[in-house]
């Protein structure tokens, strides 16, 4: 059993000085923030600083991270050699209209390791990204259209994004799963031009595919979509979409601008997923804005205006710049194969403690996840797509519960449960993520609440 440490003080809600930066925040910005991910309760916790696998805040109380911003930072906050270099060419311009040696530095490192990457392209963040990549198979192909899966968070490109936000009430019956818009006023012709697959639904798969193939540029897909559940793609779910796409000409985009920092080589590697096009983002910034289109020279071509205009131009003012490009590759040097495996090997010992805490106290809660990633469901059963990972408003109210025990205890856990490491942590980081758990489960026990 992990070791047991005394409850530290009670810090769930933010200070005084978070409350005062809010209220200054709320005349400025329509919701009080600048981004709706951002969670609060009602008030948003402003940090001050990071240091290494801890947060700040403003009033000074300190919290283990589990959301290293999204799952970004794979080192923790204020990674030294990073941040050494990056100190050293600011001096030197952080942007210009020109290229840089950078840019190919940190392309060829990206090129060598990513098997499905021959040549790429740097955008400024994971929406681009993934934006780029879809305009690159329409440019591609010659078709409008997209499939991809039900409930997957890819940005906030309208195609990317529509279907992404269904309910019971919304997201239509299991063999014909609706494109639901994910905002007022979305066009409905979005919807007309996505196609909505179910995770791990084969013949769904199959299909739906099929049966909207000569209008199919792309299928849009996630190895691991976090709001699916953080669950594994099953190997013939993989070989359909990957069989169907290439029967009818259609290109397979991986979005791994999460899912990249589950291997050396990434997800799609992991997975035996050959991808025509990979999405990237996230880790590969080192902490600062960052996204890349990468694929075969022969997709990769669309983007080529060497002998006159491309099929599909892409610029950027920020594009590759020199900050984002250093800091990409010191960082991505730093996770070598030893370091990608030590952090698999601490996530799957919690993966391991959580599991061993909820068979202890009988819970009602399952642990899904891979490498570094991890997310708590408070479910009976794993799930296999996005509807049955969708929590009941029972479940909702028990994770939130969670989240705000953990921040008692001084851990930053996403109320939705999906959580990563980073390699700043240490093993009795582990430990206490486990312990905390573990005093969640038995407090819920003790108190003889469902769900427990």
């Amino acid at each position: 059993m992990p070791h047991r440490s005394a409850s530290a003080p009670s810090v769930a809600l933010p200070g005084y000085e978070s409350t005062r930066l809010f209220l200054r925040g709320r005349e400025v910005f329509p919701d009080g923030t600048t981004r709706a991910t951002v969670e609060r309760d009602p008030t948003p916790r402003y940090i001050l600083r990071g240091d290494g696998a801890y947060l700040i805040d403003v009033d000074g109380q300190r919290f283990l991270d589990l959301s290293n911003n999204f799952t970004t930072l794979i080192h923790g906050h204020g990674f030294a050699p990073a941040l050494d270099a990056v100190a050293r060419l600011l001096y030197d311009g952080t942007c210009f209209s020109n290229p840089t040696v950078h840019e190919i530095d940190l392309a060829e490192l990206l090129v060598d390791r990513i098997p499905a990457i021959e040549q790429i392209r740097f955008v400024n963040t994971g929406t681009e990204a993934v934006m780029f990549a879809i305009k690159a198979a329409r440019a591609f192909t010659g078709r409008p259209c997209i499939a991809k899966i039900e409930g997957a968070f890819h940005g906030s490109y309208d195609w990317a994004e529509v279907g992404q936000m269904g309910t019971p009430a919304t997201w239509g019956t299991p063999d014909a799963p609706v494109a639901v818009p994910s905002y007022a006023g979305m066009p409905t012709s979005v919807a007309d031009e996505a196609v909505i697959l179910r995770f791990n639904d084969v013949e769904g798969a199959r299909r739906r595919i099929a049966a909207a193939a000569d209008r199919l540029a792309c299928v849009l897909l996630d190895p691991m979509p976090s709001r699916v559940g953080l669950i594994p793609p099953e190997a013939d779910f993989i070989a359909a979409i990957v069989e169907t796409a290439r029967q009818y000409g259609i290109l397979v985009i991986c979005d791994e601008v999460l899912n990249l920092r589950q291997s050396y080589r990434g997800a799609s590697a992991r997975y035996a997923i050959q991808p025509d096009l990979i999405a990237a983002g996230k880790i590969i910034g080192g902490g600062f804005p960052i996204g890349a289109i990468g694929g075969s020279r022969h997709v990769m071509s669309v983007f080529d205006g060497s002998a006159g205009r491309a099929k599909l131009a892409q610029g950027g003012t920020f594009s590759a710049n020199p900050v984002s490009m250093v800091a990409g590759r010191v960082s991505m040097e730093a996770m070598t194969e030893v370091a990608f495996a030590r952090l698999e090997e601490m996530g799957d010992r919690l993966r391991a403690a959580l599991t061993a805490a909820i068979d202890r106290h009988q819970a009602h809660y399952v642990i899904s996840g891979a490498a570094s990633l991890f997310r708590i469901h408070a479910k009976q059963a794993l799930p296999r797509d996005y509807r049955e990972a969708y929590p009941t408003p029972d479940q909702a109210a028990t994770m939130k519960a969670m989240s705000d025990f953990f921040r008692d205890q001084g851990i930053f856990l996403p109320t939705a449960g999906t959580a990563s490491l980073s390699t700043a942590m240490s093993e009795s980081d582990i430990d206490k993520i486990a312990d905390v758990f573990d005093r969640y489960l038995a407090t819920k026990a003790s108190s003889g609440q469902e769900g427990c």
